[in-house]
């Protein structure tokens, strides 16, 4: 077995997580799709059959895909991991005293594959109660039947957000909706316990757990080589987050770089993943209307290693217009290649919400994206950059791209 390690954007993909839709996107209704971060409702056998031709895809790359589906239910056939599980999903502070037990009772009967697919697809008081009867709980007693007991987790489709690989560790990270927080608990468990990973050697950072305001997500952070790692701050990744994993991953002497740059706080900038990604050594993808932004510069004073409470972090302020030079500079590059289509302002808008700029990167240019974005893919063929399309249709309506959907768990490096 290959040790995990992701130090690259752009090196050959060897290994990913995907998540594909189940019954948790079933959930979203025109009453519950905010609440559950959907701008629209997807119709889901025809997700499915895109994201089947995006596995396909991958595999044709040469990547290995693991379904998180499946590593979860493996992952349950660990009794410390099953138990780490039940006694997370089930909770009195959320199902009260008098149901909670029950629930949890319940659940620790159910098979490996229905206990996972109730954790990440949820759980209705009328599917509850073709389980078992309905316990004494005014919880349960005050809910219509087609409440949900336990919520389900269709952003899980979104495998890049929970959990990133940064060179030789991966960050279990800090939700910033509530609808996200309780994904965390699926990948802490995996890493922990389920026998592909607890086989291997690597740093975890088990920030998802309780981190309050300092939140990360891995839509937000591009590992770009040579010990350097660019996060955008924007409405998901707080400026305490970004410090908190600078100091982990200097302290573990995984990254010696940290370049932030300040993002607009909105839902069309909602990571940096969506208005830039890397499609080459030294080649990203930009949105037309992304602007020049304020940007910093992290690195430990005094170097790398240690106990992150020894860690000091030099801070380095950049005016705007400067994050592409200190992008650069982090990989020891005279300038980028930055390829931004020329197109009318609403043209632009509308490949960028369609997630044009969201491609993934199979091998050095060479990169996965999806069909629905025709300007962006026709110009980076046209920049020299191999374009593998696959269907949009519905995933898009997620808002998340190639890129999102995708953990990468081994890279070559570049």
């Amino acid at each position: 077995m290959h040790d995990l390690f992701v130090g690259s954007e752009v090196g050959r993909l060897r290994q990913v997580i995907v998540h594909r839709p189940g019954t948790e996107l079933l959930r979203l209704t025109p009453d519950t799709k905010e609440d559950l971060l959907f701008d629209d409702l997807l119709w889901v056998r025809r997700a499915q059959e895109e994201h089947d031709q995006f596995s396909a895809a991958l595999e044709a790359a040469g990547t290995e895909v693991l379904h998180l589906d499946a590593l979860l239910r493996e992952t349950l056939a660990v009794a410390e991991a099953k138990e780490f599980i039940l006694d997370r999903t089930f909770d009195e502070r959320l199902h009260g005293p008098a149901a909670a037990p029950l629930l949890r009772q319940m659940a620790s009967e159910l098979d490996n594959g229905a206990l996972a697919e109730l954790v990440i697809g949820g759980l209705t008081k009328r599917e509850l109660l073709e389980l078992i009867d309905e316990p004494r709980s005014i919880v349960l007693h005050s809910m219509a039947p087609d409440d949900l007991v336990v919520a389900p987790l269709p952003n899980h489709l979104f495998a890049r957000d929970t959990s990133c690989w940064v060179y030789d560790g991966v960050a279990v990270n800090s939700m910033q909706k509530p609808a996200r927080m309780r994904e965390a608990l699926t990948y802490e468990a995996t890493y922990r316990w389920h026998p592909r990973f607890a086989a291997s050697a690597f740093q975890r950072w088990s920030n998802g757990l309780d981190d309050a305001q300092a939140t990360v997500e891995g839509g937000d952070v591009l590992v770009i080589g040579n010990g350097a790692v660019l996060i955008g701050m924007s409405e998901r990744t707080t400026p305490q987050g970004v410090e908190r994993m600078a100091k982990r991953l200097f302290a573990a002497g995984s990254a010696d770089r940290v370049v932030v740059l300040n993002l607009p706080k909105a839902r069309s900038f909602m990571h940096l993943d969506t208005v830039m990604t890397m499609v080459d050594e030294r080649s990203f993808i930009e949105y037309a209307g992304l602007g020049e932004l304020p940007s910093y510069t992290i690195t430990p004073r005094g170097g790398t290693g240690g106990s992150p409470l020894d860690v000091e972090l030099n801070i380095a302020d950049h005016a705007p217009g400067h994050a592409h030079r200190a992008i650069a500079d982090a990989l020891g590059l005279h300038g980028l290649r930055i390829l931004t289509a020329e197109q009318d302002l609403h043209s632009a808008a509308r490949e960028q919400w369609d997630d044009g700029c969201n491609a993934l990167a199979v091998a050095p240019g060479a990169v996965i994206t999806y069909d629905r974005t025709p300007t962006s893919n026709a110009f980076l063929r046209e920049s020299g950059i191999e374009v593998i399309e696959v269907p949009g249709g519905e995933l898009g309506r997620g808002r998340g791209g190639p890129r999102c959907m995708s953990c990468p768990t081994l890279r070559d490096t570049v």
